[in-house]
């Protein structure tokens, strides 16, 4: 039995079942006993500093065992949003091993109908934000894979790309499509997935605001885990109330269950 006692799950994956190249505690106990018992689950990951392969790759020589079934990320959903929208000439402002997710679109340099922003580590620069700004006032989509504000890394907390992001929107005077959590399309999309109503499903993870407050827009259980990116400060501040909170990962197998 788990907690929420809901029919699939939806996961985030780093600082929930990994952070960084070590797995936290539970992980691979709680994928296990969701295999057994045959409960559907996606994971749902923001990640941008690595494209789909090389994130199940990783993940694998932990020995988690991932599938490609079982993963959805940002770069091939943008891609299939641009393509319905009809938007074919893409600027990418991505990780190089990153770019091979974006199919089926021209990758250009100049006069781009959208640009498309994830993490670059510390490619950032003002020339590159003034060339991305110039773009947006000339008519390109801004498409930003995530907008989180913080992430944690081996030196704490670090800045992401969310304020790049927010600076891009005020200077430019235009409103980005957020296509990770907590997009309600993406959460959507895990649902679909599934093929599964938000009322069957819970969300976990560790981002009280795009995890857990994304899913419980559209009427999606949310669990708070207490590892990765978790603050108490911000727990006790937020206007956002997870359904439950759990120490880790593997809290989420109630004993006996």
């Amino acid at each position: 039995m788990f907690i929420g006692g809901k029919k699939g799950y939806l996961f985030d994956l780093e600082g929930v079942f990994h952070q960084g190249e070590s797995l936290l505690p539970g992980a691979l106990e709680t994928l296990t006993a969701l295999r057994e018992k045959k409960i559907p689950f996606v994971f749902l990951t923001n990640t941008t500093t690595k494209s789909e392969r090389d994130i199940r790759i990783g993940l694998n020589k932990l020995g988690l065992g991932i599938r490609e079934n079982e993963i959805l990320t940002t770069p091939k959903m943008a891609a299939s949003y641009l393509k319905k929208a009809g938007k074919s000439k893409v600027r990418l402002i991505l990780a190089d091993q990153v770019k091979d997710d974006i199919t089926g679109l021209e990758k250009v340099e100049e006069n781009p109908e959208a640009v498309i922003i994830g993490d670059i580590g510390d490619g950032w620069s003002y020339d590159l934000l003034n060339s991305i700004f110039r773009n947006l006032i000339a008519g390109s989509k801004l498409i930003a894979l995530h907008k989180g504000k913080f992430w944690q890394t081996k030196e704490g907390l670090s800045l992401d790309i969310g304020a790049f992001i927010t600076g891009l929107e005020y200077s430019a005077g235009v409103d980005a499509k957020v296509i990770g959590k907590p997009s309600p399309s993406f959460f959507r999309a895990g649902l679909d997935h599934l093929g599964l109503s938000a009322s069957d499903c819970t969300m976990i993870g560790d981002d009280i605001e795009s995890d857990v407050g994304g899913a419980k827009e559209l009427g999606i259980q949310g669990i708070l885990v207490k590892t990765g990116k978790f603050r108490e400060e911000q727990l006790k501040t937020s206007r956002i109330k997870p359904d439950f909170i759990i120490d880790t990962i593997g809290n989420l197998l109630l004993k006996g269950g």
